[in-house]
């Protein structure tokens, strides 16, 4: 307790000497105003000796009595530039508290001998002038500096390392037309400081007021460590002033040489939507994969781009890339051998769907370890092509399953989707049978087969976010479906290193589920989008709510009531216990599915798909009002 103490008093008094200027104006308003007080008792004569020796004798009680209240107060506390009727308050209380607390000391130490009574009050007023006049000249001093000064007017957001090297970078670049008017910081301790000359002005809940005060055209954030969350509430205070902002790049960049601190870029949704970085056993996850082939299905796809990109990291033997799309799959090649030339990568055009292109696939490379993310994603479109939904996100997932076990693949990664819970989608239900496929696959021989589910990643192909961005930069309307809709977000890149570390974990017959958080609006979605692109919702953009489409729904659950959830060694992997599945009800059905995808029997390969996933057919037939299908 007492150490806590003497380390308070340590902090205070270190406060207080960097802070000289403003004591020694305010101790020097002390004597004045004492003196200008007997000045002024004596008609604006001279002051009598006996008067003035003793004037100059309680000088040793006045001065320290008004220093402590002003400490007391935090008179000393305030900035300056931005005085106000608050600090008006904060003056006259410390010094009505000072001026009783030194009369009654000189009171008892002289008995007011030589000490006129109407001293007291002539100080007190006198003393409240000093301290705010001062305070007040030095403001308008600041506003006609500020109004002469040239250059874009900016505020730095953050006032720790990177806000620090970031206004030394803007102060010694001429060639920048950048003037930085001052800091914000939510550190209060740091309030009324100054870095190079530039004062911390207060914390990020008041950017809207200091914007509109000091006619800031530009906030700079420059807090590359910054979460999710704090991000979000210095851009909404930023959306609030009607100011552009951008930020510093992040920690990573700059810590690896790829960017420095005058890399100013625009704030991403990634910034404002994902997570706090999450401890991975990167040693467990490069001992599966290090001199190991691995195959990667939908390979040049969003998601199996960023798995090529994390699998190369970790020293494979190869990285087979399999990919239907010719064009995605040359350009990701390129990159990938740019980046990992020490890797070697095998681009191969292929179809999932195509049974004896697999076969020969596995039977030529032979993989070790397979990702299978190929498949279909778009909700809406995909309930009107039930055929090659089933064909390519189920049969397709069945051809792979077959190819891996006629080649001796160890382990098969199956990625899924949200939407094979409960599904409400015909997407959903394929995936759901591909999570089946799976799950019955790895009780069939020496393949182990582990299933991974999580729900949307930013900028993926079935994302809503490519669209936002195409709507916005046609200038509106951005559409939403349902104000209250929401959607599990995470990035690619942290979605893909969690793959992989379930893949490490799985021994086979797991479905693992990524715990994605706290489900986010699909209006504040939209909404924060069009401000990260400069422009205000409802005003320079419309928001429009369209209404739930086929195969949507308002929200999106991660696992089924009868999967019951387990932790495992890392926080944000989930294990779900997979549910019984009639082997041989399903083999038989399964077969018959195929033969109506074979002969484009649409209305027979729904019928089966929906009798295999019965969760589908209760919710659909729960539904009398056919506005509330969703997806």
């Amino acid at each position: 307790m007492g150490q806590s103490l003497i380390q308070s008093l340590k902090g205070s008094l270190k406060y207080l000497l960097s802070r000289w200027p403003v004591l020694l104006h305010d101790a020097g308003s002390v004597v004045l105003a004492w003196l200008g007080a007997y000045w002024f008792r004596f008609n604006l004569d001279q002051i009598p000796d006996v008067f003035l020796g003793q004037a100059l004798a309680m000088l040793w009680i006045v001065v320290p009595a008004h220093l402590i209240f002003f400490a007391t107060f935090g008179v000393h506390r305030g900035a300056w530039r931005f005085t106000s009727t608050y600090d008006l308050s904060v003056v006259i209380k410390s010094v009505v508290a000072g001026t009783i607390v030194s009369a009654a000391a000189i009171f008892f130490a002289t008995k007011l001998v030589a000490v006129p009574r109407s001293v007291f009050p002539l100080h007190g007023l006198f003393l409240i002038g000093l301290l705010i006049g001062g305070r007040i000249v030095y403001r308008l001093f600041r506003d006609g500096q500020i109004r002469r000064s040239r250059g874009r007017r900016v505020l730095i957001v953050g006032a720790g390392a990177a806000g620090n090297m970031l206004l030394r970078d803007l102060q010694r670049n001429s060639e920048l037309d950048y003037h930085v008017v001052g800091l914000i910081d939510d550190d209060l301790s740091k309030k009324g400081r100054e870095i190079q000359g530039v004062r911390i002005l207060d914390r990020c809940s008041s950017i809207p007021a200091l914007c509109r005060l000091l006619r800031i055209e530009l906030v700079l954030i420059a807090i590359p460590s910054a979460t999710a969350q704090e991000m979000r509430a210095v851009v909404d205070y930023c959306a609030r002033a009607g100011v552009r902002f951008r930020t510093l790049p992040k920690v990573q960049d700059i810590l690896d040489g790829s960017a420095s601190s005058m890399d100013l870029r625009s704030v991403e949704l990634d910034d404002l939507l994902g997570r706090d970085q999450v401890a991975l056993d990167w040693e467990a996850m490069s001992e599966m994969i290090r001199d190991q082939r691995v195959l990667i299905t939908g390979g040049a796809g969003s998601i199996g781009s960023e798995l090529c990109r994390q699998v190369a990291r970790l020293d494979p033997q190869e990285v087979i890339l399999v990919e239907q799309n010719e064009f995605n799959l040359y350009s990701l090649t390129l990159e990938l051998e740019s980046k990992f030339p020490d890797v070697r990568f095998s681009r191969l055009l292929a179809d999932v769907c195509d049974s004896v292109s697999m076969r020969y696939i596995f039977n030529k490379h032979h993989p070790h370890i397979v990702f299978h993310a190929a498949a279909y994603k778009h909700v809406p479109m995909l309930q009107d092509q039930i055929r090659e939904t089933i064909r390519n996100n189920t049969f397709g997932t069945k051809a792979v399953a077959d190819a891996a076990i006629e080649a001796g693949v160890a382990k098969v990664v199956l990625i899924s989707t949200d939407k094979a819970v409960n599904p409400s989608s015909l997407m959903g239900v394929s995936k759901r049978l591909a999570e089946m496929v799976g799950q019955l696959n790895n009780l069939s021989g020496a393949t182990r087969f582990v299933t991974v589910r999580f729900g949307n990643v930013l900028g993926s192909a079935g994302s809503v976010v490519p669209l936002f961005e195409q709507q916005i930069r046609n200038g509106g309307p951005v559409t939403v479906t349902d104000p209250q809709m929401t959607r599990y977000f995470m990035t690619i890149s942290e979605a893909c290193q969690l793959i992989l570390q379930a893949c490490a974990m799985g021994a086979g017959g797991e479905i693992f589920v990524l715990n994605m958080g706290e489900p986010v609006r699909i209006d504040y979605l939209a909404r924060q989008m069009i401000r990260l692109a400069g422009k205000v919702p409802d005003d320079e953009i419309e928001v429009r709510y369209t209404g739930l489409r086929p195969g949507e729904k308002l929200s999106e659950e991660l696992f089924h009531p009868d999967e019951r959830l387990t932790p495992t060694s890392n926080e944000k992997i989930l294990l779900a216990e997979g549910r019984s599945i009639d082997s041989a009800h399903f083999w038989e059905l399964f077969a018959e599915l195929g033969e109506a995808v074979e002969v484009y029997d649409h209305v027979r390969a729904k019928e089966i798909a929906i009798s295999l996933v019965p969760e589908y057919e209760l919710r659909d037939a729960g539904r009398s009002d056919p506005t509330a299908y969703v997806a």
